[in-house]
């Protein structure tokens, strides 16, 4: 029975679980300075506490793109092709234009909330278009989205309830005054697991399809190393094969195997004849000589010893 071969676990690199862990920690991070450099007052050019954020450097928006691309890179990828993601995603950009440039044309007169609840409801359509392009992606980065945002919520609860004055408490400008509770939804929740979750997938997306072009490029531009002849291994002599013995003859004698030594024939040497038979003696002859048969010419019997 053959025995089971385990199974590697998925590298730690490409687990979307991991990366979104990582991502976030370094978010969260982000988030905590920014608010920290709210506090203290440090420069506007770094930490603004204008409504929306103004163009502070310091901020998570940045985040996306660079965590998008690096995301694409990381995910397996077969199958995916940079100008399927580039489209949809641009696709989905287009969908969110399209709707509030539609409903502004329809209603030119529009208050401070039913511009967010527009623009809520578009950027939602152009989210799940953005998952269409690259689901692996797209999910990855929503669960991203998610991590980054919703401690960002909280921070905007947190920064109403104790008057902060920093941007996460700051309504936009001429919004109509309401309670706490309202006006958290409606600069806290609703944008930030909106518009700002829609932003992360289809600007993530983009940036990913953007790292995907180049990694493809790099890959075809690259040269090709030529393969290196594979190492002559010197064959091993092969030993001969015994000879196989041959079934018995049907004379009794058993043949003799290939490379045994010949048996000498009697009378001496191999190849040597043997005595000379005696020669039938013709009829009327004398007695045969005493003494036995003739011996061959050039050699001499003995004779009986002489006392």
């Amino acid at each position: 029975m053959a025995a089971a071969v385990p199974t590697q676990p998925p590298a730690a690199e490409t687990s979307p679980k991991r990366l979104v862990l990582l991502a976030a920690l370094v978010t969260l991070g982000v988030t905590l300075l920014r608010v920290w450099g709210e506090l203290s007052g440090w420069t506007p050019i770094l930490f603004s506490n204008a409504p929306g954020g103004g163009a502070a450097l310091v901020g998570i928006t940045w985040l996306v793109p660079v965590f998008g691309a690096w995301f694409a890179l990381r995910l397996p990828r077969a199958g995916v092709r940079a100008a399927r993601v580039l489209g949809a995603s641009a696709l989905a950009l287009v969908v969110i234009v399209a709707v509030n440039l539609l409903v502004a044309a329809i209603k030119k007169e529009q208050s401070h909330t039913g511009v967010l609840g527009v623009f809520a409801v578009s950027s939602v359509l152009g989210l799940l278009v953005g998952l269409m392009a690259w689901p692996a992606l797209g999910r990855t980065l929503l669960l991203y989205g998610l991590a980054a945002r919703v401690p960002v919520v909280l921070l905007t609860l947190a920064a109403i309830r104790g008057g902060w004055r920093t941007h996460y408490d700051a309504p936009p400008p001429g919004f109509p005054p309401m309670a706490s509770g309202a006006l958290w939804f409606w600069i806290g929740i609703l944008p930030q697991l909106t518009i700002w979750l829609a932003f992360t997938v289809v600007v993530g997306t983009l940036a990913g399809g953007v790292a995907l072009l180049v990694a493809e490029r790099r890959a075809g531009t690259r040269p090709r190393r030529a393969a290196r002849p594979a190492p002559r291994v010197a064959a091993a002599p092969v030993a001969a094969a015994p000879a196989r013995r041959a079934s018995p003859s049907p004379g009794g004698a058993a043949p003799l195997r290939e490379g045994a030594s010949q048996p000498r024939p009697p009378g001496g040497a191999a190849g040597a004849p043997g005595p000379a038979e005696p020669r039938p003696r013709p009829a009327g002859a004398g007695p045969a000589p005493a003494g036995g048969p003739p011996t061959p010419s050039g050699l001499r019997r003995p004779g009986p010893r002489r006392d």
